[in-house]
């Protein structure tokens, strides 16, 4: 018997995207929401594996009023919006349909119900059984002996389904399909806002149908005498009640009849137009899918006239890159662990593409002179991936990297900052439509896609790896330039961080020299005091317990101790930072806590955890510097992270004193003063802060006057970390709740030093106002040097989301500034240091800070050179400051 599946789109779609929510909101690569389309597809692929249809169809409603809202005007008056992230997926999942060939009928004037009881109906009486996937229950009214209602539901996770046909219906409520539309006329839809008559539930609903049938016969049954048992307030709400029970019916009866232009043969199932489906899967990143129905082979080869060429005369290579003045290829690595690499890696192959021919070079051994005369030529453009890796690869060999022109993974992180993920498969996928993996390793998919012509040699997929990335990374260079032409931002790329890649390169190749047994003797006395702390704990207790174990912690603290609980969780006591700061004042055990930890993270991260990178060949630590991963643009480190050796504490700032310059050099640091700060009463134009800079005043000072209305002699130093944590706050979007958590204040309180600061900062209010606007409107912010951030964050239903969208938009121009000005210090202080030939060297950059190491008798010319390039790199209204000190430590230098 042939079978017909109806979908009602919207239902399905909804339920799919509230099923698949928070962590697990898919997204494509632009930012567009895919969980509902995801979702819908899972249910549509289950009922077809499950009933094989025949026929299939797609139901979806119409912007357009329906003849039930001429009824009544109120009619799903109550319905909220559709969320912007559903929206969205609208059209998507029209677009995935029409790829698979499955009919979508829509009709002006009628909901999706009606299309689908019309269709079934007409289905039904040729025979066909029909099965309506829905999750409105409204259509069980349909369910007939040809006609089953499929209902998914989630049950502990799991999307289940459950079909209702007549016999179903009747079993769960007693009453035969049709009936429902009766039930329905008495008691109403809140949902969809049908009125009903006011007081009857389901259940007196459901009673009275069953014994009187209809509405109809209800109502001649009782001005007949024959409904006696209806009685009191019940008679009396339904007979008032007569009209709203006759316009509820109608608003709640499907129209089987409704005027569709669709036969059952237009349904039918179709071959898919599968290129087309694996472009849309591949675009919306459902790879699973892409599997699941052997996709790949279906996709158009994009490689179809790539030629990977492995014997060729290099000389002749060399001239055409030469006189192309450009070179784009990639480098392929494996694992070295030898004792002077910088990295552990070399190079196992290059590749290098021009046009639609890719060069592959396995032995760079044999070819060594001769490539090194391109890569070292500063004449010719070097185009690649992770060109920072690359300097330190050839560095390793000898061939000193020059001219790092355009590095494709740093071109999508400054297209969109916020993507998270720049590794060339990603690139692939976001700029080319392109899964790049798809077409390497099997060697037996490669030669039915006709994948190159070097197959069949044991090398063939390292071979095809380096082709295919070396090949995309020229056609990603096309795209992402072209982007950033058109937003403005080739010259923030060009400019700032290209160069800066240069420097971070050299920065990571040099290191940071490090006195390892310093080191070893530090760690030894922080064990020493983590012994002695552990001893106190268990004296306060008195008993020993694991104090690393937050049950255990949890059980002293709240049960022994009886201390006040703050928080729980399905765990037990909550023991994290934020709880144990509220019981600072409660018992001195928590100090001590507090402190332990503190002696633990710096034992295992920074001393334990720093040994391993200690290189045996240099004797100094080669942090890796992140260009890619701030959405603000401030880089960060790696491997180990050296911008984040707590300070706050004088045995973490002691920590600094192992790292030391090697001999015959001395450590010279300049540290930004207040840049962040600087940088926002320069974007702000607010006049009293530009005003308190320019005069060199203490700025804090400055506005504990304005806040607190007092003069500044008056100012005492607690008024003065009020105003600093205010400064601060305001940059970061702070509320009066973390500011009054932070300052250990009311609520109130803290709004008010807010609203001071506001109100005598003007021109700080009135940016703030006007940066949030112009990010709604844009749907982001830059920063002055044309750093976008953008911020679909804004426009989320979640508050949370929101505000911290909010948030974002005020501090990215100031904190993306601070950073651009930052990376153009860098660069311009490496350029004059080259240019002067100075063996001084950058070591080490963290946030507003630059250490460089310098030989002693270059001291004095290096630190003009490094105060005079930080202060001058960019003229603000207000002057920029660079405290600058030197040591034989990198402790001593603050």
């Amino acid at each position: 018997m042939a079978r017909l599946i109806l979908i009602d789109g919207n239902s399905i779609l909804n339920r799919a995207f509230y099923g698949i929510m928070g962590t697990n909101m898919l997204q494509t690569e632009d930012g567009t929401y895919t969980n509902a389309v995801y979702g819908f597809l899972s249910i549509m692929f289950k009922i077809m594996a499950d009933l094989e249809p025949e026929y299939i169809g797609v139901a979806f409603d119409m912007k357009a009023p329906t003849f039930r809202h001429k009824m009544y005007s109120e009619y799903k008056g109550t319905r909220k919006g559709m969320p912007d992230e559903l929206f969205a997926q609208m059209p998507l999942i029209k677009e995935v349909l029409e790829a698979m060939k499955i009919t979508i009928i829509e009709k002006e004037g009628y909901e999706a119900d009606d299309i689908l009881g019309t269709l079934a109906t007409k289905a039904s009486r040729k025979g066909i059984d029909v099965t309506i996937l829905s999750g409105d229950r409204d259509t069980f009214q349909l369910a007939t002996d040809k006609i089953t209602i499929r209902i998914p539901r989630t049950k502990a996770g799991k999307t289940e389904e459950e079909d209702y046909d007549k016999e179903k219906v009747i079993e769960q409520y007693g009453v035969q399909p049709k009936a429902l539309i009766e039930v329905k006329g008495l008691m109403g839809d809140k949902s969809d806002n049908i009125p009903g008559i006011t007081g009857i539930g389901e259940k007196t609903a459901l009673g009275i149908i069953k014994k009187h049938k209809t509405i109809d016969k209800l109502y001649e049954d009782i001005e007949n005498g024959n409904a006696e048992e209806i009685k009191g307030k019940t008679r009396e709400r339904i007979i008032e009640g007569k009209e709203l029970a006759f316009l509820s019916r109608e608003l709640g009866t499907i129209n089987t009849k409704s005027p569709i232009d669709v036969e059952i043969s237009d349904l039918e199932v179709k071959e898919w137009d599968k290129p087309r489906v694996f472009d849309l899967f591949t675009k919306l990143r459902f790879n699973k899918y892409i599997d699941k129905f052997s996709l790949r082979g279906e996709a158009k080869n994009p490689f179809e006239n790539v030629e990977i060429i492995d014997e060729f005369d290099i000389k002749e290579l060399i001239k055409e890159i030469e006189k192309n003045k450009e070179i784009v290829y990639y480098i392929n690595t494996k694992e070295d662990f030898a004792k002077e690499k910088i990295i552990k890696k070399a190079i196992s192959s290059l590749g290098i593409a021009i046009c639609d021919k890719v060069y592959y070079i396995k032995d760079i051994d044999k070819v060594k002179e001769e490539i090194k005369k391109v890569f070292e030529n500063s004449e010719i453009a070097k185009i690649g991936y992770k060109l920072k890796q690359d300097y330190i690869l050839f560095k390793q060999i000898g061939i000193e990297l020059r001219n790092f022109n355009y590095d494709v993974e740093i071109a999508g992180y400054v297209i969109d900052a916020i993507k998270n993920k720049y590794d060339i498969e990603t690139l692939g996928l976001r700029y080319l439509n392109i899964e790049l993996t798809a077409y390497m390793g099997n060697e037996e998919k490669e030669k039915q896609l006709n994948l190159f012509s070097t197959m069949g040699n044991e090398d063939g997929n390292e071979k095809n790896k380096t082709g295919i990335y070396a090949y995309a990374i020229g056609t990603i260079y096309s795209v992402t330039k072209k982007m950033m032409e058109e937003q403005d931002e080739l010259e923030l790329f060009q400019n700032i961080e290209m160069p800066t890649a240069e420097v971070l390169a050299k920065m990571q190749y040099t290191g940071i020299g490090i006195d390892k047994e310093e080191l070893i003797e530090f760690g030894r006395k922080l064990k020493a005091e983590i012994e002695e702390k552990e001893e106190n704990i268990y004296q306060m207790v008195g008993q020993e317990f694991n104090i690393k174990s937050t049950k255990q912690l949890g059980k002293v603290l709240f049960e022994d101790l009886k201390l006040p609980v703050q928080k729980k969780n399905k765990n037990g006591y909550s023991t994290d930072v934020e709880v144990l700061e509220k019981l600072r004042e409660e018992h001195p055990i928590v100090n001590e806590i507090l402190d332990y930890r503190q002696l633990m993270k710096l034992n295992s991260t920074y001393v334990e955890g720093m040994l391993p990178y200690i290189n045996e060949t240099t004797g100094r630590i080669h942090s890796y510097f992140h260009q890619t991963v701030t959405a603000t643009g401030r880089l960060s480190s790696a491997e180990p992270n050296l911008q984040n050796i707590p300070t706050r504490f004088e045995l973490g700032k002691n920590l600094r004193k192992v790292f030391k310059p090697k001999e015959g050099t001395i450590f010279v640091d300049a540290d930004y003063s207040q840049i962040e700060l600087r940088v926002f009463a320069h974007i702000s134009k607010d006049e009293k802060m530009r005003r308190a800079f320019r005069e060199g005043g203490d700025i804090h000072r400055e506005v504990a006057s304005q806040v607190f209305n007092k003069p500044l002699e008056e100012v005492t130093s607690a008024d003065r970390t009020k105003a600093k944590a205010v400064n601060f706050g305001i940059v970061y979007g702070i509320s009066d709740f973390g500011l009054g958590e932070q300052l250990h204040i009311s609520r109130k309180e803290a709004k008010e030093y807010i609203d001071q600061y506001l109100e005598k900062y003007v021109g700080i209010k009135s940016f703030m106002t006007n940066i949030i606007e112009e990010a709604k409107e844009k749907g982001y912010v830059s920063t002055m040097f044309g750093r976008r951030r953008y911020l679909p964050e804004l426009k989320a239903q979640n508050y949370t989301v929101r505000q911290f969208g909010t948030r974002a938009a005020i501090n990215m121009p100031i904190q993306g500034t601070a950073a651009d000005i930052m990376k153009m210090a860098m660069i311009e202080v490496n350029k004059k240091i080259e240019e002067k030939g100075l063996k001084s060297r950058i070591v080490l950059q963290i946030h507003d800070e630059l250490l460089l190491e310098v030989p002693n008798e270059e001291l004095e010319e290096a630190t003009k050179l490094l105060k005079d390039s930080m202060e001058h790199i960019v003229k603000l209204s207000v002057p920029l400051i660079a405290e600058v000190t030197t040591a034989d430590s990198w402790y001593g230098c603050k």
